[in-house]
């Protein structure tokens, strides 16, 4: 067995508010684009801790995780990503970092398709753990 060097491994969160908008947050890097809170580990992290040092460093809150809805192959970016449900500590105020210079709840037909199915999987779980290549 060999290990294969060329690719990513990233942690994202699905928060939404109480009519099920998902949190997105505007990326001040790499066009700018609106995506789910996360990022990559940090050895030795484990994927939960990254994904709570990645919302407390990027939303300024402490998260729960509720459970891992999904594991997904991105062929352009040769990355695994981990989709997590989570919600926010009661009373939090989202404080941004300077890798984002925005913050908005978006209607699931707002996302893009890779997104949205991935949040569909999420808000749909039944207890099985979804894939997918995109």
């Amino acid at each position: 067995m060999s290990y294969n060097h060329l690719f990513r491994i990233s942690v994202h969160a699905v928060i939404t508010d109480d009519n099920q908008n998902v949190l997105l947050l505007k990326q001040t890097y790499d066009n700018e684009r609106w995506g789910l809170p996360g990022g990559a580990p940090e050895p030795p992290e484990t994927i939960q801790a990254t994904l709570i040092r990645e919302c407390k460093e990027e939303l300024n809150c402490d998260i729960e995780i509720k459970y891992l809805s999904g594991v997904y192959y991105h062929q352009k970016h040769s990355s695994y990503v981990f989709i997590y449900r989570c919600s926010l500590a009661k009373d939090s105020v989202m404080q941004l970092s300077g890798e984002h210079s925005d913050y908005r709840y978006h209607s699931i037909d707002e996302l893009s398709d890779v997104q949205r199915q991935r949040v569909k999987d999420c808000l749909d779980y039944t207890g099985e753990v979804r894939s997918a290549v995109f």
